[in-house]
């Protein structure tokens, strides 16, 4: 019988009882979300925070995007979504973020968006191909994508594949944004 575990590690998914390293006021000092998303995301916009987790991005990115834009909040577990929509109604922004159940094999999510975040998570997923069509297809013409992967799980050499995949996949290269232990880029659709 195949346990939980198994299940997270064969999808290479940072399980939900790690939720505190995602979210601690260490990394706030950081990688604080504001100064981070800072010029990437406008009033009105709509985003989609793949690979949410508990809503360390969400919950700025709802604010930015203030009360005509909206966030899609999207993660394969169930329990981060669940910690997602409790913070959110916390701090009165419930209204601007959609929790959206990924699966192994897709977002679940139609809507085109405006900029998408994916913040030290790709290196989760088993096809990256896939994945990063998907992400080009959400994106509306213009839109932008923020690619972000830990130096501790990704080798340069490693993100520099990625990124080599991403041009392939038809992104244009914008910028190496730079932000603290962490492999950076900003791609144009």
């Amino acid at each position: 019988m195949e346990t939980n575990l198994w299940k997270w590690l064969n999808l290479r998914v940072c399980p939900w009882w790690l939720r505190g390293v995602l979210d601690n006021s260490l990394r706030r000092l950081i990688q604080e979300p504001e100064r981070i998303l800072s010029g990437l995301v406008a009033p009105g916009q709509v985003v989609a925070d793949i690979g949410c987790g508990i809503g360390y991005f969400t919950i700025p990115l709802a604010r930015l995007v203030g009360p005509q834009g909206r966030v899609l909040a999207i993660d394969l577990q169930e329990t981060m979504l669940a910690g997602v929509q409790r913070r959110a109604a916390k701090v009165g922004l419930s209204e601007r973020i959609q929790l959206c159940r990924a699966t192994p094999t897709g977002f679940g999510v139609e809507e085109p968006v405006d900029f998408a975040l994916t913040f030290f998570m790709i290196h989760e997923v088993p096809d990256q191909k896939h994945f990063l069509e998907e992400i080009h297809s959400l994106l509306k013409p213009g839109g932008r994508w923020l690619l972000t992967e830990p130096p501790v799980h990704v080798t340069a050499a490693a993100f520099a594949k990625t990124v080599a995949l991403a041009d392939a996949t038809g992104f244009s290269l914008l910028s190496r944004p730079r932000i603290a232990f962490s492999h950076t880029a900003l791609f144009l659709k």
